[in-house]
């Protein structure tokens, strides 16, 4: 088997996002007999700040689950914006070739980059040189293109010239793979050539996340009656999310607002027969940490229908997806296909309908288009609209949750997301895969080299 150095700036513990998906692929790697060591920073994400119990000044080393982990000091600005997140991570990418430059004798056959961040690949690529490793970048986010076109980082001038730098840089990769087709369409705009790229998508454990039977246990936790109906945003409150739309839609359906329906109408069955019954009170909970937290809340403040929750641990994630009727899925349009959010995989397992926001033909569009609603980004009216029409008709929202939860089922399991993985890297290698032949699937990363 393999000895594997994965870099990357968010790991487990942290629970959410990038940190929860490169946590994962090293554990699954140790438990299909690779060597893995993690060189990362100490778990801060979402809420920029440093976990209780973890310290920020010195490296530190531990084994989580098989994996050795080398965590390395970092500076985290309370407030990541510009050039204080520039800071940010220049500073992992200094503390990391440390790293990076103790594990030269350890001669690692193959080194991952995980971007973001983006910051520590030149370190990345340069430990694979000097060991004679392959190089692999895999890209959850194209963080440079986010940061300008959202205008966190305002480059001026030097637009062209960071943007040809990445350029440059992830043509050095012998392999860079990403989680969408749109976004593998981003590589070969950038110059990547094809058989260099590789699609290796989020994955869910299918097993783990199904979708309930009996009501959620987090409605009698938080007061929600029975008959109404849940609007759940979960994850990363940042600035990427447009989070805006979802404190004007809550304020425009709180029950103070909402108009009283025409004598004898109410929810629309699957049938189309609309029952005698009112429509449902709808409820939004809002559940996550991050910078954008503070604004959703101020928003907020005084409605009746609203809950505000922090991150719910792994362990009751079932229970707090399926108390969903419709999940939230916001997005701004500058960062179309620059992002896939991560949340989705278990929105689908959960087997409950989808809002999302986005533009035509992206990769947020495309994988929602069975199983949700999609309205056009900061489009508050018509955000509203999707969600009074979901609001009062069960039949749609069934039916889209059955779709959601195939879709799951058919292109986001776990273990042939990471078996097929696996199988480009045996080849990417050229080492014998333990298990020859057994685990090609539809899911396959595509372009061998």
């Amino acid at each position: 088997m393999s000895r594997v150095v994965l870099i990357g700036i968010n790991y487990a513990p942290e629970n959410i996002g990038t940190g929860k998906y490169t946590g994962e692929l090293a554990e699954w790697l140790v438990a299909r007999g690779h060597q893995v060591r993690v060189i990362t920073a100490p778990p801060y994400y979402p809420a920029w700040k440093v976990w209780p119990g973890h310290r920020t000044r010195w490296f530190r080393r531990e084994r989580i689950a098989g994996v050795e982990v080398i965590r390395c000091p970092i500076w985290v600005p309370r407030e990541p914006r510009g050039l204080t997140r520039m800071l940010h991570l220049a500073g992992f990418a200094l503390t990391s070739s440390l790293a990076m430059a103790y594990s030269l004798v350890w001669r690692p056959q193959l080194v991952i980059n995980i971007a973001p961040t983006l910051a520590s690949a030149p370190g990345a690529w340069a430990l694979a040189r000097l060991t004679r490793a392959r190089c692999w970048l895999h890209i959850q986010d194209f963080e440079m293109d986010a940061a300008m076109d959202m205008g966190i980082v305002h480059a001026g001038l030097l637009r062209r010239f960071a943007l040809a730098t990445e350029r440059w840089l992830l043509r050095r990769f012998d392999r860079v793979s990403t989680i969408s087709s749109r976004m593998l369409d981003k590589l070969s705009a950038k110059g990547v050539p094809l058989q260099r790229q590789a699609f290796f998508p989020n994955w869910v454990d299918t097993d783990a996340i199904r979708p309930l039977i009996e009501p959620s246990p987090y409605r009698a936790e938080l007061a929600i009656p029975a008959d109404a109906v849940v609007a759940l945003y979960s994850g990363n409150m940042g600035l990427k999310q447009g989070l805006e739309l979802l404190g004007e839609a809550a304020r425009a359906l709180s029950p103070a607002s909402l108009p009283l329906p025409p004598a004898g109408e109410g929810a629309r069955r699957a049938d189309g027969v609309r029952s005698c019954s009112a429509v449902p009170t709808l409820y939004f909970v809002f559940g996550g940490e991050g910078p954008a937290r503070i604004m959703l809340e101020q928003a907020c403040a005084g409605l009746p229908n609203v809950r505000f929750l922090d991150l719910q641990p792994t362990e009751r994630l079932r229970d707090w997806l399926g108390l969903a009727d419709i999940h939230l899925l916001p997005q701004r349009a500058d960062v179309a296909d620059l992002v896939m959010p991560s949340k989705l995989t278990g929105m689908l397992a959960s087997g409950r309908a989808i809002l999302a926001t986005a533009l035509p033909a992206t990769g947020v569009a495309q994988a929602v288009a069975s199983c949700g609603l999609v309205t056009p980004p900061g489009n508050v009216e018509a955000f509203v609209a999707a969600l009074r029409e979901l609001t009062a008709d069960a039949g749609l929202r069934t039916r889209l949750g059955h779709a959601a939860r195939e879709q799951a089922l058919a292109t986001l399991s776990r273990d042939a997301v990471l078996n097929a993985f696996e199988q480009q890297l045996h080849r990417l290698l050229g080492t014998a895969s333990a298990e020859p032949g057994k685990h090609h699937s539809s899911s396959d990363l595509r372009n061998d080299p």
